[in-house]
């Protein structure tokens, strides 16, 4: 006789249930039964943005220690953003062709080979060429072709249903890893310093020596992946390789069309349908962007600081507190967009933000002005699992690495913009405008989503379910 019993001695139906479903809208059972592959990347991406953290905290303090002007050290920033935009574009328009898992171990390396170059060298132009080619993010945030071709593989190899959740413990790991890195980084800046009594440089060195070690550990669990991760046009290519007797029995070669030759080979197939939506994708998420370019973390601290004479501790455990309700709002997210869509999800989480956003620069008082911070990070994050699960949805299988990686350049340009525009306002002591047209940016980037994809949602998702139907069939 079999049991029928799923639940653990001692508990009972109604308690095993309710914890079922509880995990469920937490998104843990669509991890739990999630594929390795997409285990390995949510753990790569923790690792990574753990390197990318330990960079942040010392990066400019080690540029400064090595007695490089102030000016050059933000041309520094800013041509690293360029050359990792444009290693990004160029990785992932070819990820596909040239095998992802030979791209994401490309990128590892890059990775690995910057450390080094950070750790021995102090010249700038030495370091610069290594910033630009390898990967250094100057800002904590995700740079490199990394995201787009990982969060191309999860949609490849997850259940339309369960993207979302994954999505969202993509994305919160990737947090976590960010503000473990930058904890590490600084208690163990402390100790090399207070305690053994290095200088600041060779302390700052040893840092990237561990940077170096976390591009090597990335590195090994690229190589875990299984062949699984790679595109199906790529699969199919390995599967007709292996198969070599197929021609002969099928002989079907005036049917099928011929293959692309040299270069057109490792480019990805846009379909004609897929451009309209993908340039309307790109022009919205751009107008984002530069709304979020207008009023960075950055700013935002320097304007309560400066407005409301915050001492840098209180300002830390401020934006500590509002950091840890954005990842934990990306959870929340997940559960609503199963049941309303990823757009309505994305929009009316981020509409409300928005709105708070636009509204900081008008109290005088410090208390309101804190309600409207803590607001508008409670939902700012929210839409990034949902995002990411409607970008997967609405391209085509084939095209979604290529399509991803452009969007994410397209963003980062046009971010790129905003804080020169909110330094020449905040000059003529108008920073309240740099919040106004921040909100009001993102606040028409929402109405243009909603007015433009739900129903484009809804089809491409009823498009895929078919798929996969006839896939199983």
């Amino acid at each position: 006789m079999e049991s029928s019993s799923p639940n653990p001695p001692g508990v009972s139906p109604e308690k095993g249930n309710l914890l079922k479903r509880i995990l469920e809208e937490l998104g843990l059972v669509s991890m739990y039964t999630s594929s390795r592959d997409v285990k390995l990347l949510c753990l790569q991406r923790f690792v990574r943005m753990f390197a990318y953290g330990i960079s942040t905290l010392i990066l400019v303090a080690y540029l400064d220690a090595l007695a490089i002007p102030k000016t050059e050290i933000g041309l520094f920033m800013t041509l690293t953003l360029v050359g990792d935009t444009c290693l990004s574009f160029f990785l992932t328009l070819f990820a596909d062709g040239l095998g992802r898992r030979a791209t994401l171990a490309l990128g590892a390396i890059l990775m690995a080979a910057s450390g080094v170059v950070f750790a021995l060298f102090g010249t700038y132009w030495i370091l610069l060429v290594a910033a630009v080619v390898g990967v250094i993010s100057p800002s904590g945030n995700e740079i490199g072709p990394f995201r787009a071709i990982e969060e191309s593989i999860v949609a490849q190899l997850t259940d339309p249903k369960k993207r979302s959740d994954v999505y969202a413990w993509y994305s919160l790991l990737g947090l976590v890893g960010t503000a473990c890195g930058c904890m590490v980084c600084g208690w163990v800046l402390q100790y090399l310093t207070k305690t053994l009594e290095w200088d600041f440089i060779r302390a700052y060195r040893a840092i990237y020596v561990g940077y170096a070690v976390l591009g090597l550990v990335k590195l090994t669990l690229t190589v875990l992946l299984s062949h699984s991760v790679e595109s199906e046009k790529k699969q199919l290519q390995r599967r007709q390789r292996d198969d070599e007797t197929r021609p002969l029995l099928e002989g079907n070669a005036e049917t099928n069309p011929p293959p692309k030759r040299g270069l057109r080979a490792l480019l990805p197939d846009v379909s004609k349908e897929s451009v309209p939506a993908v340039i309307t994708l790109c022009l919205l998420f751009a107008l984002d962007s530069f709304g979020s370019g207008l009023a960075p973390l950055s700013w935002i601290t320097y304007y309560f600081k400066y407005q409301f004479n915050i001492e840098e501790g209180k300002l830390g455990s401020i934006f500590f507190v509002t950091q840890i309700l954005a990842g934990a709002s990306m959870i929340v997210a997940s559960s609503l967009a199963k049941r309303f869509g990823n757009v309505n999800t994305m929009v009316f989480t981020h509409l409300p933000s928005q709105i708070f956003r636009a509204l900081l620069g008008v109290p005088s008082d410090l208390h309101l002005a804190l309600v409207f911070l803590v607001l508008n990070s409670s939902t700012q994050s929210m839409d990034s699992g949902p995002r990411s699960a409607f970008l997967a949805t609405i391209v085509l299988p084939g095209e979604r690495t290529a399509v991803m990686g452009t969007v994410n350049v397209v963003k980062t340009t046009a971010q790129s913009l905003g804080p020169i525009l909110t330094g020449a306002l905040v000059d003529r002591n108008l920073f309240w405008v740099s919040f106004v047209a921040s909100g009001c940016l993102k606040i028409a980037y929402d109405i243009g989503l909603l007015a433009f994809f739900k129903e484009k949602e809804r089809e491409r998702e009823r498009a895929e379910r078919l798929r996969i139907q006839g896939d199983e069939d």
